[in-house]
């Protein structure tokens, strides 16, 4: 699943062969054929894999205990992997684009499932930053993400993973909302 999921980011749906993949995982052929009978049940896996790293990588970040920190941590993670994003974009948002103009089996549903994953995370910290319109928040940090993704990739620059982070970053401290700007203990307002 793991290199379904890399291939597939580097290489994209239509250009991923099953043998590209088996090679990326170090097995033979017969080995995904067994498990995957066609190339949507390895973009499923796919996708899979990009929901459980998801997951993983919320439920890390919640560990941390104020949800700006948590946002911006997210951010920092973002601008780290900014050589990734510059030659291949966003892994989720890239499949789900390349998704959407096919018209097979749901996947483009599918891969918005994991979209929607990372959105209602967001979500919840800002609505625990106690701000108003979190969803609408939520769709503006998730958006600024894919956009500073695309960009970096179109123009093969990482550093606009970097400079869109800090304003991102910016962004984020200048919301109002507890603890923040213009919220209990702040100074501004939003």
């Amino acid at each position: 699943m793991a290199a379904a999921a890399q291939v597939l980011h580097q290489q994209g749906v239509e250009r991923t062969t099953i043998a590209d993949i088996a090679a990326a995982a170090d097995v033979p052929v017969g080995n995904v054929y067994y498990y995957f009978k066609t190339k949507d049940e390895l973009v499923q896996a796919a996708l899979a894999e990009h929901s459980g790293h998801l997951a993983a990588l919320t439920a890390g970040l919640d560990a941390l205990p104020d949800p700006r920190e948590r946002l911006k941590a997210l951010v920092g993670m973002w601008v780290e992997r900014r050589d990734t994003a510059a030659r291949y974009g966003c892994p989720t948002g890239t499949l789900a684009a390349e998704l959407d103009k096919r018209s097979v089996g749901g996947l483009d549903e599918e891969a918005g499932r994991v979209v929607r994953q990372l959105l209602d995370w967001a979500e919840r910290q800002f609505r625990e930053l106690g701000l108003p319109d979190p969803g609408g928040l939520a769709l503006a940090f998730v958006g600024a993400y894919q956009g500073m993704s695309l960009l970096a990739n179109a123009l093969r620059d990482p550093d606009v993973m970097v400079g869109q982070g800090a304003r991102l970053n910016d962004w984020l401290d200048g919301l109002g909302g507890v603890g923040g700007p213009g919220g209990p203990g702040g100074t501004g307002g939003a």
